[in-house]
């Protein structure tokens, strides 16, 4: 647990925020319950499930998990799961039953799955059928003590009530054995607080060691609210349909389509894989699907896709994007293809996820738009001082979304928090005069050419408006006469782009110190398991291995 030398207790949720007095995730849950039984909440697979399905299916979880498997409040169960209608089923259930939600990757390796198994403490597991050859090396070399399993296809046969003969209890058992053992009771109410904690929600470990966000009932429900009160009629309750390609184990999709969406009744259509694009359109075309969210990588790709492209959307008006910047060329795009301008958002593991989000009413393409109801925000300097409207600084964040500190980190948890409760989230801003915030890039990736800042997020705006270019990545290099130089990295959608035509159009629109000194074309860039483009496995791969001399500029 948290160590006694780092005890913050998060903001809670002011009255004007919550009209229906949540104090947990759980009376958000059964709001929606009660509000939607017959509507769709989730489909998958040809599977639909309906809130009343999913609420008795969640029940029946929860009562496995205390009656059962004898888990007891606050007690970790890791997901480890697609986006699949397992997901919420195994969500919700472990929400009502008091435990906490470790979202996990369903792509880590063994030695991430042990590393966040063993840091946070999980006493049980759900994961697919395909990771059960990892079951005597997990048992044996974790705190893991029950692993529930499931396949894809599972669903099929739950939904249609066939379920499987009750069992006795073992460390290894199907999720259809779980709920076949609970359906018919009803869970022990698990008295959680608002200051309980609901989720560990572990950094994509893309900037180092992953650690554990600590997310409260408070967290999770004030973000939703923020969300929902800024996309106000966006959101008719009960009459929306999204497509939900990000992963549910993303801090993004797992607020957004199972908090935000779900409590106002709408029907979220998971894609268990967003890189098959092919069966990413067939779910789509099958709903006049109103929402869409997603990344800068995957716009670009479905935007050419011809498939894609034939899709009817005239029922779409809200686009949303987070996760990682989005270009005025994807941006762009996406418009030109779907008629909806994407509305882009900024928010972090440690935030639940919103911090900012564009108005979809006024988007504004190149910043993540006003802050959500009861944040503020501000931009400081080296030395933690503020800075005015118009200047670059390390943006800050206050309000009743930020987590309560680092799981069992108190000194890394100390570092990130200022007096006053402050977040520093370690990226660079600017807050325009008009009130709307423009990221500028992440403090580390900043690259400093002859004392002049860089930032690697402009120059890949630039790049990516060239119309033979696909996708492209920045990243410093040392340089013993101006301290670091720009290395650019190009995935060309023509074969016949050539380094000097990108360094040509470069020089149109960047200073001179800005202008890549190496230019580097590739078949593809590293991404992590949501797309974003990992500039860091860049910069390990140009420290560590011998490539072929670039062209300098």
């Amino acid at each position: 647990m948290q160590s006694a030398d780092f005890d913050r207790v998060p903001e809670l949720i002011s009255d004007h925020l919550n009209p229906f007095g949540f104090q947990t995730i759980s009376d958000l849950l059964d709001r929606a319950f009660e509000q939607y039984p017959d509507n769709i909440a989730f489909s998958c697979l040809d599977v639909t499930l309906t809130f009343s399905e999913l609420d008795h299916l969640s029940r029946a979880f929860a009562v496995y998990l205390q009656n059962e498997a004898g888990l007891r409040p606050g007690d970790r169960i890791a997901i480890q799961l697609p986006n699949i209608l397992q997901y919420p089923v195994a969500a919700f259930g472990a929400i009502r039953a008091g435990l906490v939600v470790v979202n996990t990757n369903p792509l880590y390796t063994p030695r991430e799955m042990k590393h966040q198994l063993s840091d946070s403490g999980a006493r049980a597991l759900v994961l697919l059928d395909s990771r059960l050859d990892l079951a005597d090396e997990l048992l044996a070399e974790t705190p893991i003590e029950l692993l529930i399993h499931t396949s894809l296809n599972d669903m099929q046969t739950l939904v249609s009530g066939r379920m499987v003969e009750r069992s006795p209890l073992q460390q290894i058992i199907p999720l259809q054995t779980t709920l076949a053992l609970g359906l018919g009771h009803t869970p022990t109410p698990a008295d959680a607080t608002p200051t309980s904690l609901a989720v560990l929600q572990y950094t994509g470990g893309t900037t180092g060691v992953a650690k554990g966000s600590m997310l409260t009932h408070s967290n999770l429900v004030a973000n939703q609210l923020q969300i929902t009160a800024l996309l106000g009629d966006y959101l008719v309750p009960g009459q929306e349909i999204y497509i939900a390609p990000l992963p549910l184990y993303h801090i993004y999709a797992f607020t957004f389509h199972l908090l935000a969406l779900f409590e106002r009744g709408a029907h979220s259509v998971l894609i268990p894989n967003p890189s098959d694009l092919d069966s990413l359109i067939t779910a789509a075309s099958r709903w006049p699907f109103t929402g869409f969210a997603g990344i800068n990588t995957l716009f670009v790709a479905l935007c050419s896709n011809d498939a894609f492209r034939n899709l009817d959307f005239s029922s779409l008006k809200l686009t949303s994007s987070g996760g990682m910047a989005l270009t005025r060329a994807a941006a762009e795009l996406w418009r030109q293809v779907t008629g909806v301008t994407i509305s882009e958002g900024y928010g972090l593991s440690e935030t639940a996820p919103a911090v900012c989000l564009n108005r979809p009413s006024d988007p504004r393409v190149g910043t993540i738009g006003v802050t959500v109801a009861d944040t503020e925000i501000q931009v400081i300097d080296d030395n933690g001082q503020p800075l005015p409207n118009g200047e670059i600084g390390e943006l800050c964040v206050k309000g009743p979304q930020v987590m309560k500190g680092y799981w069992k980190r108190p000194h890394e948890s100390a570092k990130v928090f200022l007096p006053g409760g402050w977040f520093r989230t370690g990226d660079m801003a600017m807050i325009q005069d008009d009130g709307l915030t423009r990221i500028v890039d992440r403090k580390k990736e900043m690259i400093i050419v002859s004392g002049f800042n860089v930032f690697p997020n402009e120059i890949e705006d630039v790049v990516s408006l060239h119309a033979k270019v696909r996708e492209c990545a920045v990243i410093g290099m040392d340089d013993a006469r101006t301290g670091e130089r720009v290395r650019l990295y190009v995935v060309p959608e023509d074969a016949e782009l050539s380094q000097a035509e990108v360094l040509e159009h470069c020089r149109k629109s960047l200073t001179p110190y800005k202008v890549p000194k190496e230019v580097i074309f590739c078949d593809q860039l590293p991404k992590s398991n949501v797309g974003k483009i990992l500039r860091r496995v860049l910069k390990d791969q140009a420290l560590s291995e011998a490539k072929a001399e670039p062209t300098l500029a």
